[in-house]
């Protein structure tokens, strides 16, 4: 679905253990440097229209044009990760769009027939760094997330992409807290 929202940017992997994944990535595919954050910040969060809390652990990495992120739900709470593991699935979860035109986006998401699963804030909560979850009609296929690329986050997502581009193998796992300072 090349759409509004451009082309996908981002592949979001459910994990079980995040650093086990990372390993596997760097071996088996030879992606990194791996951007690693134990325990996400996450504002304004809500799952199927309810305020929750959302723990969970991130790491992000770069292969070409494709953002790839491992995600390790924290906890049982209510979310979009904890449906996919707790139906015994370990894999891709979602694919992103990222947009600076994030209402224009998810109105578009919205007219097309999508349903929201979750949305917030993500990083220190700015009101560019929105994100929304979205389900598509086919059981099979992964959640849509339309991610408001603007500020700190749009930083964040070049620098973990310069640093792919620049891996020389060395330091594969990183904290990720470098890119945010």
């Amino acid at each position: 679905m090349n759409w509004q929202g451009g082309p996908i940017r981002q592949n979001g992997f459910v994990v079980t253990d995040i650093h086990e994944a990372m390993d596997y990535w760097i071996s088996a595919f030879g992606v990194g440097p791996f951007f690693h954050i134990q325990d996400q910040p996450v504002n304004d969060f809500r799952h199927r229209g309810e305020q929750q809390d959302l723990r969970i652990s991130v790491a992000l990495a770069q292969s070409g044009g494709i953002q790839i992120e491992l995600i390790q739900p924290l906890d049982d709470s209510p979310n979009a990760f904890t449906e996919f593991a707790g139906r015994g699935q370990d894999g891709l979860q979602h694919v992103a769009y990222w947009t600076t035109d994030f209402d224009s986006v998810t109105a578009e998401a919205e007219r097309r027939g999508l349903t929201l699963v979750q949305c917030g804030r993500s990083g220190s909560g700015a009101p560019n760094e929105r994100f929304a979850y979205y389900e598509t009609s086919h059981p099979a296929a992964p959640l849509i997330e339309i991610s408001e690329a603007h500020g700190r986050k749009s930083q964040l997502f070049s620098a973990v992409a310069q640093a792919a581009a620049d891996w020389d193998g060395t330091d594969p796992i990183r904290d990720m807290a470098v890119l945010l300072s």
